[in-house]
């Protein structure tokens, strides 16, 4: 008789202990799943206050209320009336379009080199490419700002462009992809005689999707917002971008809240629809880079 309860009694404590685990998980996962809750409100509020102002009308900017008592959906047709909104708005898609094409080809190209071509002084060279990023990138606006000025591209879309046609931190991220893909396809390639360009064209560059698309949305919505750059680079209105033209509008309509609101709610869309468009394939390459570094 005994036996039998003790053999119950071992037969218990498993499943006592399975519960008390199953317990503390869910506990463990309630409270995470309320605090990351109570964050993305947070979070979130900025937001929901610029869209309900955008809409307000001028005299309830400022009141306790935040829903508006009228919907004034012209505010955003106003934004236009009230500067080259327009004009601000493919400046800076321009801008970002051209950096983001450039800097993912000579990332991916500078990466090709430093991952799957031998040459002398390579990991040196590297390196050294590497530390520009430790250098903040205030402290090389002095130097490209002196640079833009001898190529005479002060106050142009070029000089906004060139100096981040460049770039160590996707040079690395790319790398990262490349060392990853097996050698072995490289000496297929060469058995089959195809070129170094063939091999990075139609083995290396598609093999590295993930991080290239991670790239280019980093590199795009960096410079879709850029600031300080063309704060300095810009003297013309009309090529100004929209942090700028925002700066400027800011200044100049006084206490029209609810139309900069406006201005800044139409400023984020393109960056809302590349998210949105795109999450999949960032999160893929995040992972990947994650997982490959």
């Amino acid at each position: 008789m005994s036996t039998i309860e003790s053999t119950k009694e071992l037969m218990r404590k498993p499943a006592k202990r399975s519960r008390k685990i199953f317990i503390q998980k869910f506990l463990n996962t309630g409270i995470l799943n309320v605090f990351l809750t109570i964050l993305s409100m947070l979070l979130i509020l900025p937001f929901i206050w610029m869209l309900l102002t955008s809409v307000k009308p001028l005299s309830e900017v400022g009141t306790d209320s935040w829903i508006p008592s009228t919907w004034q959906w012209h505010n955003y047709l106003d934004v236009f009336d009230a500067i080259p909104y327009a004009r601000y708005y493919c400046n800076s898609l321009l801008i970002a379009t051209w950096i983001t094409f450039l800097q993912v080809t000579t990332s991916a190209l500078a990466a090709f080199s430093f991952s799957r071509l031998e040459w002398p002084g390579r990991d040196k060279v590297f390196m050294l490419y590497l530390s520009t990023m430790m250098l903040p990138g205030l402290v090389m606006m002095i130097p490209n700002y002196q640079i833009m000025i001898q190529l005479g591209l002060v106050d142009s879309i070029a000089g906004l462009i060139l100096p981040g046609a460049f770039s160590a931190f996707g040079t690395f991220l790319l790398r990262q992809f490349m060392l990853s893909i097996p050698s072995s396809l490289d000496e297929a390639a060469e058995i089959d005689g195809a070129s170094k360009w063939r091999l990075f064209w139609d083995i290396i560059l598609p093999l590295s999707r993930p991080g290239v698309i991670a790239l280019a949305i980093f590199t795009f919505v960096g410079n879709y917002h850029s600031f300080f750059w063309p704060l300095v680079m810009l003297k013309s209105q009309h090529k100004y971008t929209l942090p700028i033209g925002l700066l400027y509008f800011d200044s100049s309509a006084g206490q029209e809240t609810n139309l900069l609101m406006a201005a800044v709610v139409m400023s984020v869309i393109p960056l809302v629809f590349v998210y949105v468009i795109l999450q999949k394939q960032l999160v893929a390459g995040i992972q990947l880079g994650a997982v490959k570094g």
